[in-house]
């Protein structure tokens, strides 16, 4: 008998479960984004599957928007609150951005961090 519990240190959210609307991509490679713009705010995610633990402050999490199975790395997260609903085994939690990554910086993260080929959002 026993518990699956996942520990990760990537928080990867499609726009539905809570990856913050008023990031674009095609906004950011245009006009880049800057942390001015996110660093006070606190977002919220809802409906991760599993139940998953997070690197705790100060301790970085990688941010990571989800687009149809692609990774887009964005930059940096701090999980604030967590909480585990064990009856249909999902995650709910805050977060606060703490980095964002450039539009070249994101395109480099994928061959520093990740390198699984259907995961590239830039092929």
């Amino acid at each position: 008998m026993g518990a699956y519990i996942e520990i990760n240190d990537t928080l990867r959210l499609s726009k539905e479960q809570g990856f913050p609307v008023q990031l674009d991509i095609d906004t950011h490679i245009h006009n880049p984004f800057s942390l001015r713009q996110v660093e006070e705010k606190t977002f919220s995610f809802t409906e991760k599957s599993g139940i998953r633990v997070y690197k705790i402050p100060p301790v970085r999490n990688f941010l990571v928007e989800d687009i149809d199975g692609k990774w887009l790395n964005w930059g940096l997260c701090h999980i604030v609150h967590i909480e585990h609903d064990y009856v249909r085994k999902v995650t709910s939690g805050v977060y606060k951005i703490i980095h964002l990554n450039t539009p070249e910086e994101m395109k480099q993260a994928f061959w520093l961090i990740d390198r699984v080929a259907e995961h590239d959002y830039f092929s």
